[in-house]
């Protein structure tokens, strides 16, 4: 039933995909033309690749929402987006392909109003107001950024709520998570353009709140998790990452005379070996040939203080208590679909940062992907939580976040069809993509309003149909879904499942024999 349902999904998508294969080809090929014979910085191999990685399924570009109250502006916005965003040149730089990669080329017809826009969200019945700006995000996230002009897009609805919504389109190509998180504080009261110089003590202490959160509470730790991880490494296996993220300096030498080179072959095959030999999760109805349409949800969020009150009483991180809710999540939807899951597994795709934090402010792509299999089979809350949490303990010294990244770089220098089919051992292993992040501890402000709720969500890449968001900040835990609608109609009914199954492992805990 499953696999008739995917058919013929695929085949009414089919004419949509080629009109939106014809209208990226058609793009390039304008950029090309307007900008032949200027000279520009060359794209990184990582970058080209997220690029390229465009498909009519799947648009490479990190989608998200900020909700404020009171309302803003679009005078307002243009003004901090002009003094802060601009101020980071791939914001007014346009991309434009040739046979051996790409290039940033500042783009002479630069017009900020193509890139703020001022949207009204259609007529809805009362209470309807966030499921129609989730139908608004979800269309935006499948509409191509026009390859003619810098590739991102903020969209702007002045009336949301009683407040103001802003819906944010950045191509992957541009920046990762990390880095674009450092462009969205420098958008918020408090925060500066880069590039900025070393503040006077007294400029200082305005800016701490904006910026010291990012680096002690995200950078920090997940560089310590990478220079584990390196630390467990042959010098030979990083000396072959260095070689991936530049493979022309080994090229250059000479195939002949470059033992490097050869090691770099090597090394190639084999790290494409162990992702092909990577067991192939559960096949279950979340897994299948992804459509044209996408849906969001996204629920109200958990205290931070609960879910770190549960860690602490269970011995377990907050992001074991997270991801085993997740895993509670997708299980208890699958079950309500008349699915049988005992004893099913599913892949997650977790960026992990490789950058250090003296560059954490850098544009460009500098992350890996650790693969993360979450038992959705088991349906004891504790029992799948400590099973979360062994598997987590397990992938902290893993090498495969620096494979991933540069498989990524090689990507970068071959022919489509040859990354394609690189890219493609990620994807078909794999059932979602997954981020966790967390923001700051207190709620900031974006022109004098209050930003009350914000999600990110990272782009899922080749047949891959789900991506999860979880977010903490100001206080609480937010949980994001996006769904390709062939794959899973209504990502709603996922989202609804994360409360329940946190209250599961809160009361659990709360009934167990502490004693002394």
């Amino acid at each position: 039933m499953v696999t008739r349902i995917h058919a013929r999904n695929a085949a009414k998508t089919v004419q949509n995909q080629l009109a939106t294969a014809k209208t990226l080809a058609q793009q390039t090929a304008g950029t090309f033309t307007a900008f032949k014979g200027m000279h520009g910085e060359r794209m990184s191999k990582v970058d080209t690749a997220w690029l390229r990685m465009d498909s009519p399924s799947n648009l490479m570009m990190i989608v998200g929402v900020l909700v404020l109250r009171p309302g803003i502006t679009y005078a307002a916005l243009l003004k901090r987006i002009r003094s802060r965003v601009l101020q980071y040149p791939r914001f007014i730089q346009c991309v434009v392909e040739d046979m051996a990669g790409a290039t940033w080329l500042n783009d002479p017809l630069f017009d900020l109003a193509n890139h703020v826009v001022r949207e009204k969200l259609p007529a809805h019945k009362p209470g309807a107001e966030q499921r129609v700006l989730q139908d608004r995000l979800a269309k935006l996230a499948m509409e191509p950024l026009d390859r003619r002009h810098p590739l991102w897009q903020f969209h702007l609805v002045e009336d949301y709520q009683g407040g103001s919504a802003i819906m944010v389109r950045i191509h992957h190509c541009i920046a990762d998570g990390l880095a674009l998180l450092s462009v969205m504080q420098s958008l918020v009261d408090g925060g500066h353009a880069p590039p900025a110089p070393t503040p006077a003590p007294e400029q200082r202490e305005g800016l701490e709140a904006a910026e010291d959160w990012l680096v002690d509470s995200f950078v920090k730790p997940l560089t310590n998790m990478t220079i584990k991880a390196l630390s467990a490494a042959s010098e030979g296996a990083v000396r072959s990452i260095g070689l991936f993220m530049e493979p022309e300096k080994s090229l250059d030498k000479g195939l002949a005379d470059s033992v490097d080179a050869v090691r770099l072959v090597y090394q190639v095959v084999m790290d494409v070996a162990a992702l092909a030999l990577m067991q192939e999760d559960s096949d279950t109805r979340l897994k299948g040939t992804p459509g044209a349409r996408k849906r969001l949800a996204w629920c109200p969020p958990l205290p931070l203080v609960e879910v770190k009150a549960v860690s602490k009483a269970l011995n377990c991180s907050i992001n074991d208590v997270l991801l085993s809710c997740v895993a509670g999540a997708i299980g208890e939807y699958l079950k309500s679909c008349g699915d049988t899951i005992a004893g099913q597994e599913i892949r997650v795709m977790v960026p992990v940062n490789l950058r250090t934090p003296e560059h954490s402010y850098e544009l460009g792509n500098q992350f890996g992907l650790a693969p993360l299999v979450l038992p959705i089979g088991i349906d004891n809350p504790i029992e799948r939580l400590y099973e979360v949490s062994k598997r987590m303990q397990s992938l902290k010294s893993s090498m495969q976040p620096l494979l991933s990244l540069g498989l990524l770089a090689v990507a970068g220098i071959l022919v489509r069809p040859a990354q394609e089919a690189l890219l493609h051992l990620f994807s078909k292993k794999t059932t979602a993509v997954m981020t966790n992040l967390p923001g700051p501890a207190q709620k900031q402000k974006l022109c004098g309003s209050t930003i009350e709720q914000t999600l990110f969500w990272v782009p899922q890449s080749g047949s891959v149909g789900l991506g999860v968001s979880i977010l903490s900040y100001g206080g609480g835990v937010q949980f994001g879904v996006v769904a390709d609608t062939a794959l899973c109609p209504d990502p709603q009914k996922i989202i609804d499942r994360f409360t329940p199954e946190f209250s599961k492992l809160s009361l659990i805990t709360l009934m167990m024999p502490w004693g002394d």
